[in-house]
């Protein structure tokens, strides 16, 4: 943990030398970095960020661990609804980043230009890792490995590696939450209506209201509203239904980093459980599996050494 924290000291540093904004390493870093894309619900991650704002304004004693939220990643030139996510996640930290009420216990940062160099400062450093997309949408994905074996734990769905790092870690050491993968179709198949649970879910409802009138965007108050429209009327990648469990999910997080021992220990059983993704055990099923070829010695293959 002491070299967890230099990491994390390193990358308050790095912070404050890009955005200037002061962030503490004794904060919990909660970590999203990833192309921006719907289905990977950065929006979800950012929704949870506005719920646990209005909490600490509504309730000044809550008692809950600092937190520094981080977003990086690019969307494709095109992708207008990724680039708006974007924007609303740098609008969310300008605002919450903003207030003294709250901004001792939260902060809220995108950090721009998002490549491996910037990567190499945000894995060690992070304590929790967000693998949040919808059920059945994800093929694979690595940054959850590499976050697991730099020791934070992953908050995420049942969906791509996130299920095998389950296996590897056990359950009691992942955080899972959320539809699984046939859920998830069976709901869009029954006829899902998002608004039901617009109306359902208080905490949602203030956070969608606050988007669409403009809160997080003063000068341009319907610059955000595709976004809550896109939600409220199709919300194809199921953030309203998976909403109130990742909540839930959040508040157990909390609960454990308030509990600095046991964080540490799953944190290291999280590193100790990464074998598995060695890529060399990759290469090896590649070629047995898929290629058809098996290792020879070096002389047959005919290969010199000089």
């Amino acid at each position: 943990m002491e070299i967890k924290r230099r990491n994390k000291q390193r990358l308050a540093e790095y912070i404050y030398q890009r955005l200037c904004v002061q962030v503490s390493p004794d904060s919990l870093f909660d970590c999203q970095t990833k192309r921006i894309h719907e289905y990977k619900r950065q929006l979800l991650n950012i929704l949870q960020v506005i719920a646990r704002y209005n909490r600490l304004k509504e309730f000044p004693g809550l008692e809950l661990p600092s937190r520094t939220v981080i977003f990086g990643g690019k969307a494709a030139p095109s992708y207008t609804m990724a680039k708006l996510i974007i924007k609303l996640a740098s609008a969310v930290g300008g605002v919450v980043n903003n207030d003294p009420a709250v901004n001792q216990q939260l902060k809220v940062l995108f950090l721009p230009n998002y490549n491996v160099s910037m990567a190499e400062k945000i894995f060690p450093a992070a304590d929790l890792s967000e693998q949040i997309s919808t059920a059945g949408t994800e093929a694979s994905g690595t940054g959850n490995m590499k976050y697991a074996l730099n020791g934070a734990l992953t908050i995420g769905t049942l969906d791509g590696a996130n299920i095998e790092i389950m296996e590897e870690v056990g359950n009691d050491n992942i955080f899972i939450f959320g539809l699984t993968t046939p859920e998830a179709v069976s709901l869009r198949e029954s006829g899902y209506r998002p608004q039901d649970y617009y109306y359902r879910l208080p905490e949602l409802k203030q956070v969608l209201d606050q988007i669409s009138s403009g809160m997080f965007s003063p000068g341009n108050p319907g610059l955000f509203r595709p976004l809550v429209d896109n939600l409220l009327n199709s919300d194809y990648y199921l953030l309203l239904a998976d909403f109130d469990a990742y909540l839930d999910a959040q508040a157990d997080v909390d609960r454990l980093y308030m509990m600095p021992h046991e964080w540490a220990r799953k944190s290291i059983l999280n590193t100790a459980g990464m074998g598995k993704f060695s890529s060399d055990r990759t290469i090896a099923e590649y070629a047995q599996d898929i290629w058809g070829v098996s290792p020879q010695p070096a002389s047959q293959a005919g290969v010199r050494y000089w």
